[in-house]
C-alpha cells in the first residue's frame, strides 16, 4: 500500500531522512546522502516536497519513481524537481545508504529575489525522471564547488549580504545545469534528430486524420506523452535541433494544412476552421494573420491571381 508524506519545511526533511546535522538553515539545506538510510519500509512511500531540489544521485538497490517514469540510478545523475512534484521510493531489497547531495531550498528564500521571476525559465525542473542527466567527472566536481560555496554561506554568520550572496551562487548552479544540460542535446543529437523526424510525422498525421476536427489542435503535452517526453525536454530539444518552440512548429503544421484546404476545397473559411479544430473562426483567423501577415480571405485572394 502506497503511503503518501508531505514535507513543508526544512526541518521536517531532515527529521524525516533521519539526518544527523540539525537545519542550520530554515529555508535551504544540503544533504549528503551517504548520511540518509533509506529502509526497507520506505519501499512505495510517495514523496510530495515544498521545495526545489538540485541533486546528484546513486542509489542501488532501490528503484526512484518521479511522476509516472522509472529509474534506477545505478549511475549517478543529476536531478532537478520544482516543489510539488511528487517521488516515489519504490522496491527496496534492502537497507540502503545512497551515495551523491541534494541542493533543497524553499521556494520563501527566492521569493522577493531576481531568481524567483526567472527560475520558471530553467525548463529542467519539469523533466521527466528518465530525462535525468549523466555527468562527467570534471561536471560533478564544478557543481560540487558551488553548492559547497552557497552551504558555506548559510552555514556562516548570516549578515546583510547572506542572502544575495546565496541565491546568487544558486543561480550559478542552475546555470552550470543548463549549460551542461544543452551539452547534452548536443552529444545526443543523432537521436535528437530522429525523435524531430518522429513528432514531424506525428504532427503530420494528427492533421490529417478527423483527430483535428474532434479534438482540436495537438497540445505539446499530446505530443511529448506519444514520444515518452516530457513537455519542457520536447520544447527545449525541438528549440535545439529546429530553432522552434513545439507551439511554433503546431502552428506550422496547422497554416499550412489550412492554406492546402483554403485553395483545394470549396468549404467556407468558417467550415475550415471548425475542420482544423476551432470553436470560434475568429480565433482562426487571428492566428492566421499572426503566421503570414495576411487574413485567410486575403490569402485566397492573392493566390488566385498568380
Amino acid at each position: 500500500m502506497t503511503k503518501t508524506v508531505k514535507i513543508n519545511s526544512i526541518s521536517e526533511l531532515h527529521e524525516l531522512l533521519g539526518y544527523p546535522a540539525k537545519p542550520e538553515h530554515p529555508l535551504i539545506s544540503l544533504i549528503d546522502f551517504s548520511k540518509v538510510h533509506v529502509k526497507k519500509d520506505d519501499s512505495n512511500t510517495r514523496y510530495i516536497l515544498g521545495f526545489y531540489l538540485v541533486s546528484l544521485k546513486k542509489l542501488s538497490g532501490a528503484g526512484f519513481k518521479y511522476g509516472r517514469k522509472e529509474y534506477d540510478f545505478s549511475e549517478a545523475s543529476l536531478l532537478c524537481m520544482a516543489p510539488e512534484q511528487m517521488s516515489i521510493v519504490t522496491d527496496v531489497v534492502e537497507d540502503t545508504y545512497p551515495e551523491g547531495w541534494g541542493l533543497y531550498f524553499h521556494p520563501d528564500l527566492i521569493r522577493s529575489s531576481f531568481l524567483n521571476r526567472k527560475i520558471k525559465d530553467y525548463s529542467f525542473f519539469s523533466y521527466d525522471i528518465n530525462e535525468a542527466l549523466h555527468l562527467s567527472d570534471k561536471e560533478k566536481n564544478t557543481l560540487y564547488a558551488v553548492v559547497k560555496t552557497i552551504q558555506e554561506e548559510f552555514t556562516a554568520n548570516l549578515d546583510t549580504y547572506s542572502n544575495d550572496l546565496i541565491i546568487s551562487n544558486i543561480e550559478v548552479l542552475l546555470n552550470y545545469c543548463k549549460r551542461f544540460y544543452g551539452r547534452q542535446f548536443i552529444t545526443r543529437r543523432h537521436h535528437n534528430r530522429g525523435v524531430v523526424s518522429e513528432f514531424e510525422k506525428l504532427i503530420s498525421d494528427y492533421f490529417e486524420s478527423d483527430k483535428v476536427k474532434l479534438n482540436g489542435l495537438p497540445s505539446v503535452k499530446y505530443c511529448a506523452e506519444k514520444l515518452h517526453l516530457s513537455p519542457n525536454y520536447l520544447g527545449d530539444l525541438l528549440k535545439q535541433e529546429i530553432g522552434k518552440s513545439a507551439i511554433e512548429h503546431i502552428h506550422y503544421h496547422l497554416i499550412e494544412r489550412a492554406k492546402d484546404m483554403m485553395l483545394n476545397s470549396k468549404e467556407s473559411i468558417s467550415e475550415i476552421a471548425y475542420d482544423l479544430g476551432f470553436e470560434q473562426p475568429q480565433n482562426f483567423s487571428k492566428l492566421f494573420k499572426k503566421k503570414t501577415g495576411m487574413s485567410p480571405k486575403s490569402y485566397i485572394e492573392s493566390a488566385s491571381m498568380n
